[in-house]
């Protein structure tokens, strides 16, 4: 069987602390796979920097400049993990057989890497990586996570419980999913749906090495709220019951104080009234938030604005001798513009 080329998609945000150590483990095993002859020698590590603001692009380059196998992505500005992570698995998909995705800190096993080449040899278009436990998470993270993952199962979601974005696509997964188009990218929940054979490879997940997490209470949030809301309308549905069981409660509640207005039984009372009030007003405001949340998701729809832009890219174009020679990286990367690139090497 011929080797496959793979990509091994890195996603980077300020993640100069973790870099040093992330470039040589991965290389190493890189390397281990090319001399057991189970992916190609013309395999890469892909390196995507989102919009860094440390010194995690100029690391990138130089350590291209040093081996073989290390590629880098510059996008033009911070466009979310998510985003960052297609923007390299669009470019490996024209360059390789299948791509894996990875996070910077290694927390991922990538000793699993070779379990899912294995599968993918064996015919899977999908290998997910699956975290056996969540010990070595907080008690609040692990009980927020699994909430959501069942919180996403009630909503009729088809997602891989404790899968993050650790996974094997194919070349042919990575062509399907590129024709999808709407600006709420939420992988999580996409992959699944393309439907190839597909696998899961459980892995121990590990200590971050260094740095700090990309992801803090906030953006945790952020995102479930944003699955939630790419995938399922069941909120909408649920502040339409709440409506109308609060139409049905004024309703009785309407009929027995007009039973007590025949009855002489009146009493005025300021504190209902404004409990009343507040209910109603509570609700409606939350009502007309999620709608608009479902309505901004419409209009970033409409823009058709693109997901990234490509500053610098190293993996497709190449290297002049230059550079090479020049083993600072002093020298300005090449950036992508309309203009043919006439510098080969010499």
């Amino acid at each position: 069987m011929i080797e496959p080329i793979l990509t091994i998609v890195v996603p980077c945000y300020n993640e100069e602390a973790v870099l040093p150590k992330t470039f040589t483990e991965l290389e190493q095993l890189l390397r281990e796979l090319i001399s057991e002859e189970l992916v190609s020698d013309k395999s890469k590590i892909l390196f995507v920097d989102d919009g860094s603001k440390d010194q995690t692009w100029n690391m990138i380059y130089k350590e291209g400049l040093r081996s073989p196998y290390i590629r880098g992505l510059k996008l033009a500005r911070n466009v979310g993990h998510q985003n960052a992570l297609i923007a390299g698995l669009m470019k490996a998909k024209d360059v390789s057989d299948c791509a894996v995705s990875i996070d910077a800190d290694l927390q991922d096993d990538i000793r699993v890497i070779r379990e899912f080449i294995l599968k993918y040899r064996e015919g899977c278009d999908i290998v997910f990586g699956v975290r056996k436990s969540r010990g070595t998470d907080t008690f609040f993270k692990r009980s927020t996570a699994q909430g959501f993952y069942r919180l996403m199962k009630k909503l009729g979601v088809d997602l891989i419980y404790n899968h993050a974005d650790f996974r094997l696509m194919s070349k042919r997964a990575l062509q399907e999913l590129e024709r999808f188009k709407e600006a709420n990218f939420f992988l999580r929940g996409i992959v699944p749906l393309l439907g190839f054979r597909s696998d899961i490879v459980h892995y121990d997940r590990l200590e971050r090495q260094a740095g700090e997490t990309k992801y803090p209470l906030k953006k945790m949030l952020a995102f479930a709220f944003d699955g939630i809301t790419s995938f399922s309308v069941s909120p909408i549905r649920f502040v339409l019951i709440v409506g109308l069981l609060s139409f049905l409660a004024s309703l009785l509640f309407g009929g027995y104080f007009i039973a007590l207005k025949f009855l002489g039984a009146t009493q005025t009372g300021w504190t209902s009234l404004i409990i009343s009030i507040w209910l109603i007003g509570g609700l409606q405001l939350i009502a007309i938030g999620v709608i608009g949340e479902y309505i901004g998701k419409i209009y970033k729809e409409t823009k058709q604005r693109p997901k990234y832009i490509i500053d610098i890219d190293t993996m497709s174009l190449p290297i002049p001798r230059r550079h090479l020679l020049n083993s600072l990286g002093e020298d300005e990367p090449f950036r992508i513009d309309n203009k043919k690139v006439s510098e080969t090497n010499q």
